[in-house]
């Protein structure tokens, strides 16, 4: 099968069968290491799996499932600066307030939520939020920063927080 035909069915043992190696190669080639591109390739293939329902037909296999690739290549990239942030800070602290294993992966699992959700914030809504809770801004200065209304800053704190919401409660 040529990649630009189409996989009518989007069946993924035959997309899995068709295009892994393709895929394989096209990661090793970006990140030059075989054992990373195998595991993003089978984390291409888990993400297909799981939303197989809305892939329908495919035109361009190659084209999803790069697509698809680059998306887990960048939440790796910002997962490992995330824990390369953490691990600096905490050489800051004295050896007897470091956290534990188990607590380092829970606070880093915590920062890549919160950094996911200020990610999937509208810019305006993002700079709001962290004037707010990292400046201790008021509403009425963020809006002077900001250069919109009083009214806008606190829809937009308000869209933030149910953003919070529903990251602390539904999907935890």
């Amino acid at each position: 099968m040529r990649s630009d035909e189409t996989l009518g069915t989007a069946d993924p043992g035959l997309l899995y069968r068709t295009h892994f190696s393709w895929l394989q190669g096209w990661l090793i080639r970006r990140i030059g290491c075989r054992d990373n591109a195998a595991d993003l390739a089978q984390d291409t293939f888990v993400r297909v799996l799981k939303h197989r329902h809305q892939s329908g037909a495919l035109r361009e296999p190659r084209a999803y499932l790069s697509s698809i690739a680059r998306g887990l290549m960048i939440d790796q990239y910002r997962r490992r600066e995330l824990e390369r942030a953490y691990l600096e800070s905490i050489t800051l602290l004295p050896h007897h307030e470091v956290p534990s294993e188990e607590s380092r992966l829970m606070i880093l699992d915590a920062l890549e939520r919160i950094d996911r959700l200020l990610d999937s914030l509208k810019p305006r809504v993002r700079q709001a939020f962290l004037f707010a809770r990292l400046d201790g801004l008021t509403c009425a200065q963020i809006a002077e920063k900001l250069g919109v209304s009083r009214a806008t800053v606190e829809r937009d704190l308000a869209t933030a927080l149910q953003h919070c919401y529903r990251l602390r409660y539904v999907e935890a």
